[in-house]
């Protein structure tokens, strides 16, 4: 069981004839993911991976033509917003956005029109989803996971590497992993996430990856103490990051006294959360 990406994911790639979109593309076909369409303007027509995959002009144009309900995008910064807009007019239920350095006002916009129109957005700045065994949507590699029954979700792309490996080295699997990103704004949070897994049959235990900046490991907190039954680990990264300091993402900063890691710590604590001092100690927590 999985929750988000399984083998039925039906996978658009918009900007797949980039350098980019076109590599991991092929890791991802590789992986098992059915890969049915991708897009990029005016190089619709073509065929991309060995003659595996169609090229379309626009995503509605792909959508009707192979039925995909999922998109992820490796779209340059500045016509990403535009794209996530294109995905979410298209009627595509889930999104991925890998791109990026996108402006915090055009992902407002974006936020707004994919929450009316019911597209699911992970990201921007994210590694991704990987279902081991079953889709691998984005960067994540898929040969550092196992299949599961440990949930992950995570603000840090390079964190994510380190404990899906270090739960593989250790015999323990991941039902899913969830890159949510680390950007100000963006679509998918850790209480989404959280949710999705306390509903998922198939997941035990939850490993919740979070940083400096934001309230959102608060709220995660909040939510564990008050509706989640299955057991959580987390690491905070930034334990020493000085205030005032962006470290890495855009949402990766101290501000005001808010958003500090012993902050974070400390109510994920308080909510029956074992929280880790280095990721090496993670796999040790579960059991």
């Amino acid at each position: 069981m999985s929750i988000l990406v399984d083998k039925r994911t039906r996978l658009l790639v918009q900007g797949i004839t980039g350098r980019e979109g076109l590599f991991h593309s092929a890791h991802m076909l590789d992986y098992g993911t059915r890969i049915v369409a991708g897009v990029t303007p005016g190089k619709g027509g073509e065929w991309v991976l060995e003659g595996k995959v169609p090229v379309f002009d626009t995503v509605a144009m792909a959508v009707e033509a192979t039925g995909a309900n999922c998109s992820v995008l490796f779209v340059p910064t500045r016509f990403a917003a535009d794209a996530m807009l294109e995905t979410a007019a298209a009627g595509i239920p889930l999104a991925v956005c890998i791109t990026e350095g996108i402006p915090v006002q055009d992902m407002m916009r974006v936020r707004r029109m994919m929450d009316l129109k019911g597209t699911r957005l992970i990201g921007p700045n994210c590694p991704g989803l990987l279902t081991p065994g079953a889709c691998k949507v984005g960067i994540i590699p898929g040969h550092i996971a196992e299949k599961g029954k440990i949930g992950l979700v995570s603000r840090s792309g390079t964190l994510t590497y380190e404990i899906l490996y270090a739960l593989k080295a250790s015999g323990q699997g991941t039902s899913t992993c969830v890159g949510i990103g680390g950007d100000p704004i963006n679509g998918t949070s850790f209480v989404d996430v959280l949710g999705m897994f306390e509903e998922d049959a198939h997941t035990e235990k939850v490993v919740l990856i979070g940083e400096i900046g934001g309230t959102d490991e608060e709220k995660a907190a909040e939510f564990i103490s008050e509706q989640m039954t299955k057991p959580v680990v987390a690491f905070v990264a930034g334990r020493t990051a000085p205030p005032g300091k962006r470290m890495g993402h855009a949402g990766a900063i101290v501000e005001g006294g808010t958003g500090l890691a012993s902050d974070k710590i400390r109510v994920l604590e308080a909510a029956g959360v074992k929280v880790a001092e280095h990721p090496e100690q993670i796999p040790e927590l579960l059991q």
